[in-house]
């Protein structure tokens, strides 16, 4: 076990470094100047402006600012944002609660929809309701996010009117931020019909953002169903006379597991990337709002810092996923 994790250590070394040129290299190709943006229409001579180049260290060579950037890391410090001068990793901290709700609550959708279909459509292969599910789920798989969005609000919230358009909670509530997670707060605040709005701003952008995991979800079950319910076991308790959805939901779901479970934690990392177009569509205070925000702003530490941590999250889950596999299938450790 020990040499299977040191094996997927490695792997996460050059990954790491990648990211680390991906996210450093990201901001720079861009246009614009981040301190003439900071500027803004107050102009800057050009002795100010080279001073506050030296200042963020923009003048340096390029490999060498990759360099502090990289140690920085190192050392627990992705550096301050450039407009509110706050450390990134303090701002991450405000903000991932309200990502991380989002992507739970999406996850959870998606696999309460997305599984049973996936094992319903392989108990009934070939029929009507099969065709038509894994129909419906590469139409989700291939829907773009922004459009999917845009239609449920204009349909939802501006033809019928049942649901907010963006925000967490409606402005008529007001309390201490305890958890960062609006429905764990809304309900320690006591105070009548909080939750309920937090959970009607939650609806649509949930929707949204677990459309894509719920076809995932629904297509890798269903073909582990259907290789699990062609072996020999499976065939021998159908010849003993066993309920058919018994045989299906014990003997083969249980089978079925793993590959399921594999998908299932891939994707919430997954979540965490198809969070930055549902939170800005929906103005959802989250990190992928403010990672938007913050490009069009050229606020240089908050894009690194924040692709550095979410590519962090993301091979953190990754690697924990890995693990759990190697522990419910040994094999796996020696290939």
């Amino acid at each position: 076990m020990i040499r299977f994790l040191l094996r997927k250590l490695l792997v996460i070394v050059p990954t790491f470094i990648g990211i680390s040129i991906v996210a450093f290299g990201f901001v720079r190709i861009l246009p614009g100047d981040p301190v003439m943006l900071m500027a803004g229409e107050r102009g800057l001579t050009a002795e100010r402006h080279a001073e506050l180049l030296a200042q963020f260290g923009f003048d340096r060579p390029i490999w060498v600012q990759y360099l502090d950037f990289v140690a920085r890391i190192f050392q627990g410090d992705i550096g301050s944002s450039l407009v509110t001068k706050k450390p990134v990793l303090q701002e991450f901290a405000v903000l991932f609660p309200a990502t991380l709700e989002l992507a739970l609550c999406a996850i959870l959708l998606a696999a309460l929809i997305g599984i049973p279909l996936g094992v319903l459509a392989a108990a009934k292969r070939g029929s009507w309701f099969d065709q038509l599910s894994m129909g419906v789920a590469l139409t989700g798989y291939s829907m773009p996010i922004f459009w999917w969005g845009l239609l449920l609000i204009i349909f939802f919230s501006g033809t019928l009117g049942w649901t907010p358009v963006s925000g967490r909670i409606s402005l008529m509530y007001y309390f201490p931020d305890s958890t960062g997670f609006m429905l764990i707060d809304s309900l320690l605040s006591g105070q009548k019909g909080a939750f309920a709005s937090a959970l009607h701003h939650l609806i649509l952008p949930s929707i949204v953002l677990a459309t894509i995991p719920m076809a995932v979800l629904a297509r890798q079950t269903r073909s582990a169903m259907l290789e699990v319910l062609s072996e020999d076991y499976v065939r021998t308790a159908r010849a003993k006379g066993l309920n058919p959805w018994r045989v299906v939901s014990l003997h083969a779901f249980r089978n079925a597991l793993i590959p399921i479970v594999t998908t299932l934690g891939l994707q919430i990392g997954g979540l965490l990337t198809g969070a930055i177009l549902t939170e800005t569509i929906f103005s959802w205070p989250g990190i992928g709002k403010w990672m938007v925000d913050s490009i069009s702003r050229r606020d240089y530490p908050v894009v690194q810092g924040g692709l550095m941590m979410i590519a962090i999250i993301v091979m953190a889950v990754n690697l924990i996923v890995d693990m759990l596999y190697a522990l419910i299938n040994p094999r796996i450790r020696h290939r």
